[in-house]
């Protein structure tokens, strides 16, 4: 009798792809048949991040990959639980010898895979964690005084230099699954639990409709990067989900983007580099997700005033390029990057609440939120994280950001359309409009489009004031 197939299992979480997937080539290279498994974890689903619309997107691309490993002789397997649990019987049903996975650097996904790597070791299965996830290993960068980077530019500088793994194919073919390893069924929302995704997602979910988009972006898009990406109506590649998800892989999206020339592509590859550096910090820092960076900005007063946290939450604060950026966030699940730097900063500076009240409103609807991304965004434009700037020269006024970015109000009006028909010269400050403008272009400002809920200018001096008594106490 033949010797059975030795097998390995890879175990998926944010890499839901089958192009340039170190973890899958090396347990291919190494074992005849692989087993690829995606667990549920209640603990994720159900936890400080938890999200309908990010599980509804995640769903479409397990379908997707699992359509993929069909192709290919195989099928994705699918389990709920712990880990920990999960994995090792796993393991002994389809007699593999070791899982691999791809590595991550948020606090809860260290702990997981310790707790993962214990378990195997006691089953007496190898835990093969590889790199895969960023455009480097992003624990290796270093200052010359040997200390985790915090400002992006140098450490952008040093991975520049740093040596690239090669870009991987996907498999060919694949081994059938072991007979005694049960399949599983992909979850309903409902059987997770989980409440549903957002009415027009982004960009639908998936490897196959990633790499759809990735073409279409290279040949059609960054070439003028550089010049358009700060344009509300345009000029973005909302690749975000995908690289989130890992149904794009980023150090394939960089190697790809090197073949253009122009400053597109230099300016695009800079922004995967933020990626890997909100990473390193996060994995050297995990302390941010609970407090600021800057240990000044502590003690920073907040208010609590649930009514003006609906109202931004709602894009109800009577300023257009505000209400645009979270009406997007509601409907399709993403937000244009100038448009959260916009959103933050009312927060933040206007409304004076707590920045992580916004991180957990976009946890909660971004299909790309993840903790590293999510929580240095928050904490770079609220001035409190790392890659730090004074406080007032991240002072956002709505309105100028709104002229400056969406000039002919084309971003505001598909997304607020009470102001569809205002002038161009009023669409970023419809207050200014008398009674018969107002009433000539259907917008009457406090029936139709709400009132301003607060005065920039004096919201302005109120944040100046609070950063600079913490600062110089």
């Amino acid at each position: 009798m033949p010797a059975a197939p030795s097998t390995a299992v890879v175990w998926l979480r944010r890499d839901l792809r089958l192009h340039d997937h170190p973890a899958l080539t090396d347990a291919l290279a190494t074992h005849e048949r692989v087993v690829v498994v995606f667990v549920f974890d209640d603990r994720l689903l159900d936890g400080r991040f938890a999200s309908g619309p990010r599980t509804a997107f995640l769903l479409g691309c397990l379908a997707d990959l699992d359509d993929g490993l069909r192709r290919r002789g195989s099928a994705l397997v699918v389990r709920r639980g712990e880990p920990e649990r999960v994995l090792p019987e796993l393991a002994r049903d389809a007699a593999a010898t070791a899982v691999s996975w791809t590595s991550d650097v948020s606090p809860f996904a260290r702990a997981r895979d310790g707790r993962v790597t214990e378990a195997l070791r006691a089953a007496g299965v190898e835990a093969r964690p590889r790199g895969g996830g960023y455009l480097v290993d992003v624990s290796q960068p270093r200052t010359q005084a040997g200390r985790p980077y915090t400002v992006f530019t140098p450490f952008w500088r040093a991975t520049a230099a740093l040596p690239r793994r090669a870009v991987l194919d996907a498999p060919d073919r694949l081994a059938g699954l072991p007979r005694a390893v049960a399949r599983g069924a992909l979850p309903t929302l409902e059987e997770l639990g989980v409440a549903g995704g957002v009415p027009d997602p982004v960009v639908p979910p998936g490897e196959t409709a990633a790499r759809r988009a990735a073409d279409a972006w290279l040949s059609d898009g960054v070439a003028d990067y550089e010049r358009r990406h700060d344009a509300l109506a345009g000029g973005t590649s909302a690749l975000s989900p995908y690289l989130r998800w890992g149904c794009l892989s980023a150090r394939e999206l960089e190697a790809r983007t090197a073949s253009h020339a122009g400053e597109g592509r230099a300016a695009f590859t800079r922004q995967l580099a933020w990626r890997d550096f909100y990473a390193h910090v996060l994995l050297r820092f995990p302390g941010n997700l609970r407090h600021e960076f800057q240990e000044r900005y502590r003690g920073l007063e907040w208010d609590d005033d649930p009514e003006l946290l609906t109202a931004w939450q709602q894009g109800a604060t009577g300023y257009p390029v505000v209400d645009a950026g979270m009406r997007q966030l509601a409907a399709t699940g993403w937000m244009h990057n100038r448009a959260r730097m916009i959103v933050g900063s009312f927060l933040t500076k206007d409304l004076h609440l707590d920045w992580r009240a916004g991180e957990a409103w976009f946890e909660r609807l971004l299909l790309d939120g993840e903790p590293a991304q999510n929580n240095g965004n928050w904490q770079w434009i609220a001035s409190t994280g790392v890659d730090p700037a004074p406080y007032f020269r991240r002072i956002f006024n709505p309105t100028l950001q709104g002229r400056k970015f969406d000039p002919d109000g084309t971003y505001v009006r598909r997304w607020v359309p009470a102001l569809r028909d205002v002038p161009d010269g009023r669409v970023h400050e419809p207050w200014r409009m008398g009674e018969a403008e107002q009433r000539e272009a259907g917008c009457v400002v406090g029936r139709d489009y709400p009132a301003p809920i607060v005065d920039h200018a004096q919201e302005r001096q109120v944040t100046i004031a609070r950063y600079r008594a913490v600062a110089d106490a």
